[in-house]
């Protein structure tokens, strides 16, 4: 099974190799790990103490966020190393300020996962939610490195769980001590014999908990509210936009509707403006002074959505219907109700939310249209909003108690 583990990695490298001439991801994953170790070893400064903070890609990163910038501001006498998988994580937050080393994760050889180690020289090592490297996680486990898996969860269908899957149980047994989401995934390893395991919630509550504090004041989407009621659509994808546009277009213009699309080059935006039959407007050429004339305003720039829900009533949540939902907590945290498409069994917050009543689910067109005005003629705006602010505020710690597990544990000094 190794065998057939390295040679499936040696051929995705191979394949990214082939495409990245025609692939910006690619190539942007390849070039980022050449020479990466001499580079790594140039970089490091002697008689350091380190902690090797992993994620996947850009979700991962939101996820651990809140635990590396609690390790700087309480544990300044440690180095972060941070590594990514995924150039969407990486080439995002590769000057990001609370890490101290950042750099594409070398390939999962044996050679370079024993060496890159033997760099790092971590004291502790944690893996956001999903990362499951066979050579890593082994060199950790044979050089006696504390692993820690942070906001993971668990389902029963996984490959862990099968009869079959006695390869990848041996990652799973590898790993120091587990914080997981939800008692059904301590459960489930409980069933294999792993009891080193803590239910700790999501850190992602607290991530949005501190951007809720911290939210960045828009002056012009404040003019742009004018004191009406706004509907905010996050992260759509096409099947989000043609359902949105639609209700926008047979609606009068008592409320206003901000779109911050997934996709924001000029092809898709242009999509949207000729859909719509309001007055509409892109971000990028807004001014205070004009403003309040539009009914639709487009964001076509990344890094302002988390806090612009801030000024809505209703949030929508792009993703049920492609490449399922993207995150409704930057939402719910500023106590609106939240709506989004069928494909969201993945996501615990979701399923959570809709049965306490905060959140909602559509299949089609008709169903946005009734939840949406059901909402409104009801009144039930508060009410439901106020579902999802209790919802994050009862979730919120995460961050604290495995920091604090850690320490404890490992006897390590501040």
């Amino acid at each position: 099974m190794h065998f057939l583990y390295t040679l499936g990695l040696i051929l995705f490298r191979f394949i990214l190799i082939i495409i990245s001439p025609f692939n910006t991801k690619a190539k942007l994953w390849i070039k980022g790990r050449q020479n990466i170790l001499n580079r790594i070893s140039d970089s490091l400064a002697d008689d350091e103490k380190r902690i090797w903070i992993h994620a996947a890609s850009l979700g991962e990163f939101e996820q651990g966020r809140p635990i590396i910038e609690k390790l700087k501001q309480d544990y300044p006498g440690y180095k972060l190393f941070l590594t990514f998988f995924s150039p969407s994580g990486y080439e995002i937050r590769k000057n990001y300020e609370f890490a101290d080393y950042i750099f594409y994760l070398p390939n999962d050889t044996s050679t370079k996962a024993k060496k890159f180690i033997e760099l790092v020289k971590p004291q502790f090592v944690l893996f956001i939610k999903y990362e499951y490297w066979y050579n890593y996680l082994m060199t950790l486990k044979k050089k006696n490195i504390p692993t820690y898996m942070v906001s993971s969860i668990f389902r029963k269908n996984q490959i862990f769980f099968k009869w079959y899957g006695k390869w990848y149980k041996q990652m799973l047994m590898s790993v120091t001590h587990f914080f997981v989401q939800n008692q059904e995934s301590k459960e489930l390893l409980q069933k294999l014999k792993y009891n080193n395991v803590s239910v700790t919630g999501d850190t992602r509550f607290d991530r949005v908990f501190e951007v809720y504090k911290q939210a960045t004041p828009f002056p012009v989407i404040e003019k742009f509210k004018n004191k009406r009621n706004i509907i905010i659509a996050g992260s759509t994808w096409k099947p989000d936009e043609e359902i949105l546009t639609n209700y926008i277009n047979t609606k009068d213009n008592s409320w206003k509707y901000i779109i911050a699309p997934h996709e924001i080059h000029e092809r898709n935006i242009k999509r949207i403006e000729y859909s719509l039959h309001k007055k509409t407007i892109r971000y990028s050429q807004a001014d205070e002074k004009t403003i309040t004339e539009y009914d639709v305003l487009i964001i076509d720039n990344v890094g302002m959505l988390s806090s612009l829900y801030r000024y809505g009533n209703i949030a929508y949540i792009g993703g049920g219907f492609s490449t399922g939902i993207h995150n409704i907590l930057e939402a719910a945290t500023f106590g609106i109700p939240v709506i989004f498409g069928p494909d969201y069994k993945n996501f615990q917050e979701a399923q959570s939310l809709l049965k306490l009543g905060g959140a909602f689910s559509i299949n089609n067109q008709k169903d946005f249209n009734d939840i949406t005005n059901s909402l409104i003629t009801n009144k039930l705006i508060k009410e439901k909003g106020g579902i999802c602010k209790t919802y994050i505020n009862k979730n919120k710690g995460a961050t604290f108690k495995i920091i604090d597990h850690i320490f404890k544990q490992s006897g390590l000094q501040t």
